[in-house]
């Protein structure tokens, strides 16, 4: 288990996270070897099928990739994805593993929480001094990712504190975590939390009149919040002052709202449709972007012509991109087979995926923009979660073999 959760510890470290994760997957490896691995567990199988989906839609685009050498890079380092998942699945075999991992995560997060406050309050943190813009917490003010991993594990401390204190430790928790997600100025971060919060909210009210009277009131604590914050808080204000752009109307407004994301995606449409059958390649975005941006592109005019935005800071389109309709097809398939996983387990495996299972439902939900899932550092944050997921509906069912 330590293993398994030194990967979520080590993550803000640049990429430190790596090393356990490399252990995990050669501890696999010799554990196939030895006959240890039952392949036939529903936890394996999952695995085995979701990581399928992923990677052969990578495969697939080193077909016609406009640039080679990075994109079957990515192809191959992947791997490394499936023998970790194995692990988890073998590590955490043990129902009994499963509180005391939860447990765990959760302390992470809250700790990451408050180490956010303490650099609100003093203007430096574990991480160092905040961003201009953005408060950054442990992860620094060169890697501003506080707000999107905070919202994306959001359910872990959540439902831990549902567990330990019922509906008041929830409310609690979630308004603890209120401030730290909205002053990280991450707006992909604010609508990750707010559906973990309403998903939540429906799970605990059941009925349309209480849950919209929740929702209300976590729109009035959104409210305070950010009321208190536009006061007190320069960062906070130049991006709520850049949102409000998009009540311009007009495609410049737009697009500068979006710190150029209209651009982006039209430009991500255009790739996908010159490239429709298998896409520019995993991680050949930047590289194919000037050749469909439009006149005068920022991300273009930045780069001196040569290339473009990173990835297409959307889920949907960075799979049609780089991957093509075949790619958009077997993350479909992947979707549904996860869906199905979920449907066909009983109520204590659900129990003990619930909050894996919102944070990718929540990482994943394509209303939104996002990091890119076949980069080294999203893509692991993507796995680990898969791999937590595919283990918490597999437990109990993997057993040793002498």
């Amino acid at each position: 288990m330590l293993t398994v959760l030194a990967v979520l510890v080590l993550l803000p470290i640049g990429r430190s996270a790596e090393l356990p994760l490399l252990v995990g997957a050669i501890a696999a490896i010799v554990l196939a070897v030895r006959g240890r691995l039952a392949f036939d567990a529903a936890g394996v199988r999952l695995a085995f099928a979701l990581f399928a989906c992923y990677w052969l839609a990578a495969l697939l685009s080193g077909i016609a990739p406009v640039e080679p050498r990075r994109t079957w890079s990515t192809i191959a380092s992947t791997l490394r994805f499936l023998p970790f998942a194995l692990f988890v699945a073998w590590a955490l075999q043990e129902r009994e593993a499963w509180p005391r991992l939860r447990a765990a995560v959760a302390a992470v997060v809250a700790l990451w929480m408050l180490d956010a406050y303490v650099q609100m309050a003093f203007g430096h943190s574990l991480g160092g001094a905040a961003e201009a813009e953005r408060v950054s917490g442990i992860f620094g003010a060169g890697n501003l990712k506080l707000g999107p991993v905070l919202a994306t594990l959001s359910p872990f401390l959540l439902l831990a504190a549902r567990e330990r204190h019922g509906r008041r430790g929830l409310v609690l928790a979630a308004a603890a975590l209120l401030a730290p997600v909205l002053l990280s100025g991450s707006r992909a971060a604010w609508v990750t939390y707010a559906l973990v919060c309403m998903l939540l909210a429906w799970h605990e009210t059941r009925r349309p009149r209480l849950f919209l009277g929740v929702l209300a009131a976590f729109a009035l604590a959104v409210g305070a919040v950010a009321t208190w914050a536009l006061h007190d808080s320069a960062r906070f204000g130049a991006r709520i002052e850049r949102t409000l752009l998009a009540l311009q109307g007009t495609e410049a407004a737009l697009d500068e709202a979006s710190a150029g994301r209209i651009s982006i995606w039209r430009t991500a449409l255009a790739m996908g449709a010159a490239h429709p059958l298998t896409g520019v390649g995993v991680r050949g975005f930047r590289y194919d972007y000037p050749e469909h941006a439009g006149p005068h592109d920022r991300f273009v005019a930045e780069a001196g012509g040569e290339v473009g935005a990173a990835h297409a800071h959307q889920v949907v389109l960075e799979v049609f991109s780089e991957t093509g309709v075949a790619g958009l097809l077997l993350w479909a398939l992947g979707a549904a087979l996860a869906l199905r996983a979920w449907s066909r387990a009983d109520a204590e495996a659900r129990d003990r995926a619930r909050a894996p299972a919102l944070s990718l439902l929540a990482m994943t939900f394509p209303l939104n923009t996002h990091l890119a899932f076949y980069s080294a550092w999203w893509g692991l944050l993507f796995w680990w979660l898969l791999a937590l997921y595919c283990a918490a509906l597999g437990a109990g069912a993997l057993r040793n073999r002498s």
